[in-house]
């Protein structure tokens, strides 16, 4: 039996990308980019709101501590998925949450949540006669992408990231919270008094 090898030397440069522009791969990379940063946001948004809870007893400090333990560890390392049904439970609980359209923030992160899986999972086709590409990606529905994306379209979905990550940095200082991590207004949490 013969055996064959791809010959590796006779790829074309870039080898698999190689079939899309430099456009398409930048704003694909900058919104993974942003999916990232709105999960690191999301991360800090649920320490924020389970940390400046108020509580009456110590049973209650208790709780709170524990479930603090808890969702901080889901914070550091969860999935957009997990972080998202986090922060909305951390601001439905919290005494003071001002979140404005709370809900369909809510289901803007969901939507984006799918799509962040296809770009980060799908594998990339060759281009149509607009240069957009259909992504090879099946979810855990059996769903299959029907829709090809295009540069544009993967520019417009990481503003779009960009802003839902703006308003989840929102609900933190529409409280009058310094957001963690920024210098921006409101009060920093290492100034709030032990409640």
């Amino acid at each position: 039996m013969t055996l064959h090898r791809v010959s590796k030397a006779d790829l074309p440069q870039d080898f698999p990308t190689h079939h899309l522009s430099m456009e398409f791969w930048e704003n694909l990379g900058r919104a993974v980019a942003t999916f990232g940063f709105l999960e690191k946001v999301l991360g800090k948004a649920i320490f924020v709101f389970i940390g400046t809870r108020h509580h009456n007893t110590s049973e209650e400090l208790d709780a709170q501590l524990d479930d603090l333990f808890q969702k901080l560890d889901i914070a550091l390392t969860g999935q957009l998925g997990a972080l998202i049904d986090n922060y909305e439970s951390a601001v439905k609980r919290h005494q003071e949450s001002t979140v404005d359209n709370f809900g369909n923030l809510l289901k803007d992160l969901r939507k984006a949540a799918e799509l962040r899986n296809i770009i980060c999972h799908g594998s990339w086709g060759d281009p149509d006669s607009s240069g957009a590409s259909l992504p090879y990606f099946i979810n855990k529905r059996k769903e299959k992408v029907i829709t090809p994306m295009s540069s544009d379209d993967l520019a417009r979905l990481q503003r779009h990231v960009a802003g839902l990550a703006c308003a989840v940095i929102d609900s933190v200082t529409c409280m009058g919270f310094q957001f963690p991590g920024l210098s921006g207004p409101g009060r920093p949490l290492l100034d709030l008094p032990y409640r």
